[in-house]
């Protein structure tokens, strides 16, 4: 029994592919260790390189006809004027579907700046004050200010251009819009009393005094359009969008701006906004800056199965003078004109095989350690020839 065993095992030992050397027949070699060292610091880089590809996900691109039906394009804007007051910015969006949306508010934010480019924390109004002097016991107090009390019930002039039912114009925007419903050029706003008293005239000669932030986000549909920042308020009429700068001269707006952000749909792993951080400098006033957008619809999906929808873009620009306001020449502004492409791009996150990783590592290890062996073994059998040349020389 003990013997067919032994048989057995004998057999079993041919099929041994690592055969082993006596201890007494290894050398051990300064080369060796050197090349032992070296090839461990390879292969501590390697797995650790591997094992960093491993961890992070693959990120796949496929390109396809859009056919996803979104019924709102997100914007997200952030731009600076440093020389022209908020007061008279206004932004506006319309498309090809014939919508409008005209002095945009709403999810629309403007931070007055100072000359500096630094936010004014609290902007003070400018008011008109009453000063008289008080007595108090034997001594004056000068220049006691209270600010002017009106009637919250008047009913102010409109200088003419009342319309029924609307025959009141309490401040002075109120009475340019009424001058506006008529079709009638706005006069000097100096002969106005409410634009006297709220300091429209002082308004205008600081337009360039301070700058304006404006910054959120507007949501349009999902078709071709733009959206515009321009200086004066904006209205419609008889179907034509309209820009009121008839107190302005053209040169007066220096639209110098910096795009601090522009985006369409949410920021997803890898994306780049092209106009991020871009600055136009007008050296000239009533200057037309244009942004010719192609935005291609975007979808993420995550490893994890939620699947994020965005849009990228490429642009291009174009930037001239108007020498009128009105007309065939254009308005001074900033103006985003974007369409959509047909196609949508797809990435996917992929998470590799640990197999594969598995298999990379043992590849990486084997593959070393073959040749260091091979490295090793070519130092030591030339150093023993070098040693049995220079013994023939000696001898």
């Amino acid at each position: 029994m003990l013997l067919e065993r032994t048989k057995i095992s004998e057999h079993i030992r041919k099929f041994d592919a690592y055969p082993k050397t006596l201890e007494d027949f290894r050398v051990k070699t300064f080369a060796g260790a050197a090349v032992t060292i070296v090839s461990a610091v390879i292969i501590t880089l390697l797995f650790i390189s591997e094992l960093n590809y491993y961890l992070t996900s693959e990120v796949t691109e496929e390109l396809f006809v859009d056919v996803s039906r979104s019924e709102k394009l997100r914007i997200n804007i952030d731009v600076t004027f440093p020389n022209v007051m908020c007061d008279f910015l206004s932004i506006d969006a319309m498309d090809v579907s014939g919508e409008q949306q005209i002095n945009l508010e709403h999810n629309i934010y403007k931070r007055k700046l100072d000359q500096n480019g630094k936010p004014i924390e609290k902007p003070e109004k400018e008011r008109k004050y009453f000063i008289f002097t008080q007595k108090v016991g034997s001594s004056e107090v000068k220049n006691v200010t209270i600010p002017p009390t009106l009637d919250p019930n008047r009913c102010e002039s409109c200088y003419g251009a009342e319309i029924p039912p609307r025959n009141c114009c309490n401040t002075c925007e109120e009475v340019q819009d009424a001058y506006r419903m008529k079709g009638w050029a706005v006069p000097d706003v100096n002969n106005f009393e409410q634009c006297k008293r709220e300091g429209w005239i002082k308004k205008i000669e600081s337009v360039d005094k301070e700058g304006c932030q404006i910054f959120g986000y507007l949501d349009v549909n999902r078709v071709a359009g733009n959206f515009h920042i321009a200086p004066g308020k904006t209205f419609t009429q008889h179907h034509v969008h309209v820009h009121d700068l008839q107190q302005f001269a053209a040169s007066q707006f220096n639209l110098t701006h910096k795009i601090r952000h522009l985006s369409f749909g949410r920021s997803i792993p890898g994306k780049t906004n092209p106009l991020d951080g871009t600055i136009q400098v007008a050296e000239v006033g009533a200057m037309m800056f244009q942004y010719y957008v192609k935005i291609v619809p975007t979808m993420y999906a995550r490893a994890d199965g939620q699947t994020l929808h965005t849009n990228q873009f490429a642009v291009t620009r174009h930037q001239k003078q108007v020498s009128t306001l009105f007309g065939d020449q254009g308005l001074p502004g900033l103006f985003v004109i974007y369409e959509l492409a047909p196609l949508m791009i797809k990435y996917g996150e992929k998470e590799k095989s640990f197999f594969h990783f598995l298999t990379s590592v043992c590849a990486i290890v084997g593959g070393v350690f073959t040749v260091a062996g091979m490295i090793d073994s070519a130092i030591y059998h030339s150093s023993k020839v070098i040693q049995k040349i220079e013994l023939g020389k000696v001898s």
